[in-house]
């Protein structure tokens, strides 16, 4: 259950058992709560304030939300994003606004057999980057060390529009044909629904 503050409710248990537990149906509440965002994404932070001194949140993202490229430098603070559900291309980029580089992660399921599954990414707080869920929704557990800071917590990229600014749907767009002529240039391509699938290896 979700609570009024916004934080995943946990199931408590004994000091010496586990602290809590997050449901499939909190995972689903979330998702669903994205789709009726404005920015089409919304966290639940397990955290229960900013002072902690390691922040953990659950992110829904779906496909057609924009998060603006950002880095960490004015809070710098390592960031560790896992796949929860679904898929994410990770983009990183250059001072001037090229793209670095493209990392896919996601759950097995989409996977499987693959024994080069990519779960996860680190990313340092100098990296300029941006995610991008190739899912229609698509779910990610992010940890970074605290207390947060709202108000220095990103330094937005200048050479990306704002979000809400007219040139976001062609932007990102262009973000997600450069994630496909990446990728699709190895052992992944494009499915017909749009997301990353597995290229038949014979």
């Amino acid at each position: 259950m979700l609570s009024k503050s916004g934080c995943l409710t946990l199931i408590l248990r004994g000091h010496h058992k586990m602290k809590g537990a997050f449901s499939v149906d909190e995972l689903d509440e979330l998702g669903v709560n994205a789709k009726a965002s404005a920015r089409r994404r919304q966290h639940r932070n397990v955290h229960a304030s900013y002072s902690e001194k390691i922040q953990r949140l659950f992110n829904a993202i779906c496909a057609d939300s924009y998060i603006r490229p950002h880095r960490h430098t004015l809070d710098p603070r390592n960031e560790t994003l896992v796949a929860v559900r679904g898929e994410f291309a990770a983009i990183t980029f250059a001072d001037d606004g090229r793209i670095a580089d493209v990392v896919r992660f996601a759950t097995e399921a989409h996977w499987a057999g693959d024994a080069r599954v990519t779960v996860g990414i680190e990313l340092s707080p100098e990296t300029w980057h941006t995610i991008v869920a190739l899912s229609d929704t698509a779910i990610l557990f992010e940890v970074k060390e605290g207390p947060f800071e709202p108000t220095i917590a990103k330094e937005y990229a200048p050479w990306a529009p704002e979000e809400g600014d007219g040139n976001v749907a062609a932007y990102l767009q262009w973000l997600k044909d450069q994630v496909v002529a990446r990728l699709s240039g190895g052992v992944h391509k494009l499915s017909s629904q749009g997301m990353l699938a597995k290229r038949d290896i014979p």
